[in-house]
């Protein structure tokens, strides 16, 4: 009967080393799998891509407006890992600016280059860069500066080119809002000291007539009792040839076009010396206080 008992109890014994034996050995492996999944994927650097081009002296013309003006390279920052190098997409940035802006102006050039190591840019989009957003004067030579910021979606830090140093010479091109008529442009509306009478009674007809600085910039310099809102009138006593604001201006400034139509121009919110600039040419308007 002892001997049963023993063997019983030995048995017993033995089942459960075994069984604590399988757990410690499901355990150790488990904490190991832990541990391993634990390794993170850490940036290590990359190289600040190398920018060139394919001149720095660009050719603009009116009669040449598809034509390549330029055509700006790149090399990979090649984005590395603790894993390696990186395979996925990098995204870039161009930047044009006017020279020694440091590309701190809130009106510089950005295009947005997706995979890509180059960009082309005809003569047509660099000459608008030029007028609509860098707002350089017409036929005058200007310097002008390039670089290009690559940029990882992992973390990793951008990485800032060379800087391309070139020259270009805005053309003319047909104004992008018809000019008046006649050469005149008056400021009508109860944002102005006359109303909204069209035509103008004396002394507003003088008074808040337009001078034409050039075939496409009109100026008027005017005071102004705040609030309210106005339309700009090419010719006395008809509306259907007026100028108004397309939506997203602001009373210090915006885009605007040719048609009898809402939104007005509002006025500034404070009363004051105030000057209007109507640039024809590239279809805005600004308004400063003086």
């Amino acid at each position: 009967m002892q001997d049963i008992n023993y063997l019983l109890i030995k048995s017993f014994i033995m089942k459960n080393i075994s069984r604590a034996l399988f757990l410690s050995s499901f355990l150790v492996i488990f904490l190991f799998s832990c541990k391993k999944d634990e390794v993170k994927n850490y940036f290590e650097g990359g190289t600040a891509p190398v920018l060139s081009a394919s001149t720095t002296a660009i050719t603009l013309g009116y009669t040449t407006a598809t034509d390549e003006a330029i055509k700006l390279s790149w090399t990979n920052p090649n984005y590395t890992f603790t894993t390696g190098v990186s395979s996925q997409d990098v995204a870039y940035l161009v930047e044009i600016d006017k020279a020694g802006n440091n590309f701190t102006n809130p009106q510089k050039q950005t295009i947005a280059v997706s995979k890509a190591l180059s960009l082309s840019i005809s003569q047509t989009q660099f000459n608008d860069y030029m007028l609509n957003q860098l707002v350089l004067p017409l036929n005058v030579q200007s310097n002008l500066e390039i670089r290009v910021i690559a940029s990882f979606s992992s973390g990793a830090e951008a990485l800032v080119s060379n800087v391309l140093s070139v020259t270009a010479t805005p053309y003319a091109i047909p104004p992008k809002v018809p000019v008046p008529i006649d050469g005149t442009l008056w400021m009508v509306g109860d944002a102005a000291p006359s109303g909204w009478s069209n035509p103008l009674p004396t002394p507003y007809d003088a008074s808040q007539q337009f001078t034409q600085v050039s075939e496409t910039l009109y100026e008027l310099t005017v005071n102004l009792p705040g609030g309210g809102g106005y339309k700009l009138i090419q010719q006395q006593g008809d509306w259907g040839k007026q100028y108004h604001m397309l939506a997203g201006g602001t009373w210090e400034g915006g885009d605007f076009e040719k048609k009898d139509s809402d939104p007005q121009f509002p006025g500034p919110v404070s009363s004051g010396t105030y000057k209007i600039s109507v640039d024809f040419q590239r279809g805005k308007f600004t308004v400063t206080k003086q």
